[in-house]
């Protein structure tokens, strides 16, 4: 749970910020207006992103974003809140370059794409072959990134590199590297999704960057990357949330405005059946954000994220039915749906996720063992 209550106050403001900025899937612009107005800083407990985020913050900064209805530009700040900033506020003590890139991405002049997945391992990042070797001064990063949010308009791009062959998890390291970096080559992504997200391919030439762009301790990438691969999970879940229940009120005033259809039971069957899984998605984040955000507990975000997987999936092929051939119009809920299987993806494909979700059943099922007892 937020280790203060919201308020009123915070929402408000942020949806005061945010009403500046015109409604175009232009990620950048209400990245900066929301980093000026301080409102980034104040998704994180005490204002700082080491410390972890504030669930009902971030929570509400997700659920603003979302009501604009560009998942593109939600999916661009979702990155950065989540994983971006705490992995550069803990390898701040690297040096000068990481506190710049954490400063300006924090207020908002300049935005920091998060590129993990490689051209040829996708999200097995124990495979990926992007390499980063220390020559005298300087570090040299070789390699590619694919599906990288933010890359087409970032400053900086946060490598995940190897630095020695094998899968062992100490082989691996953060790389901050400056987009305008001779060597460095992006191209958009050949899709017509997640307008203003930024979404491109990088492809990395023989990059030469000094030995203080290194971020946090050589060796550990993947470290790092699992504390907070759980907490972009929670985001993911708030904002699955919101985003759910921006498609379920488009689908009631869709079929109320349809003479009798919101009268038929078997209408009102399947939108009550959608209504409360997003419910239950709600009651489960709520209950696990104390642990994702403060205890970083990989276990609790692989259940999230799998229900996550599981209900977004069906709400949104729910929505889009019971918008009858209206579904199928230009930015309708069709459009909406196939947007939405990012969460099915991003941060894990789900299957993958129930496996993890599997592995651990015997901690599981006594986690509900204990509730029963203490009930």
């Amino acid at each position: 749970m937020p280790e203060q209550p919201i308020g009123t106050g915070f929402a408000e403001r942020v949806g005061r910020v945010l009403t500046a900025v015109p409604p175009v899937p232009d990620a950048t612009a209400c990245w900066a207006a929301l980093g000026k107005a301080g409102v980034l800083a104040q998704a994180y407990r005490d204002g700082r992103p080491e410390r972890g985020v504030d669930p009902g913050r971030l929570g509400a900064l997700l659920a603003a974003l979302d009501e604009r209805g560009l998942n593109g530009v939600t999916l661009a700040a979702c990155v950065q809140l989540a994983t971006v900033l705490p992995l550069l506020a803990e390898g701040v003590g690297s040096g000068p370059a990481v506190a710049e890139a954490l400063g300006r991405t924090l207020d908002g002049t300049a935005t920091t794409a998060l590129a993990a997945t490689d051209e040829a391992a996708g999200s097995d990042l124990t495979a990926l072959a992007t390499e980063v070797r220390a020559e005298g001064d300087e570090l040299v990063v070789r390699g590619a990134k694919r599906w990288i949010t933010n890359a087409t308009h970032a400053t900086w791009l946060l490598v995940l590199a190897r630095r020695r062959p094998g899968p062992h998890f100490t082989n691996f390291s953060w790389v901050l590297v400056p987009a305008d970096a001779p060597g460095v080559a992006v191209r958009p992504a050949d899709t017509d999704l997640f307008a203003g997200s930024g979404v491109g391919h990088v492809r990395f030439d023989d990059v030469r960057v000094p030995a203080d762009h290194l971020v946090g301790r050589p060796g550990r990438g993947l470290a790092g990357f699992a504390r907070h691969i759980a907490v972009e999970r929670l985001a993911g879940a708030l904002w699955a949330v919101a985003l759910c229940r921006r498609a379920l009120d488009a689908a009631k005033r869709s079929l109320t405005a349809r003479d009798g259809l919101w009268q038929l039971d078997a209408v009102r069957q399947r939108f009550a059946t959608a209504l409360v899984e997003v419910h239950q998605l709600r009651a489960l984040a709520d209950s696990l954000a104390g642990r994702i955000a403060v205890d970083h507990d990989g276990t609790a975000g692989a259940l999230l994220k799998a229900s996550v997987g599981l209900t977004v999936d069906r709400v949104l092929a729910e929505c889009a039915h019971l918008h009858g051939a209206e579904g199928f119009a230009a930015g309708g809920p069709h459009l909406l749906r196939a947007e939405a299987g990012v969460f099915g993806v991003g941060g894990g494909v789900t299957e993958v996720v129930l496996g993890g979700v599997a592995d651990q059943a015997d901690r599981l099922l006594a986690e509900l063992a204990d509730w029963e007892s203490a009930s």
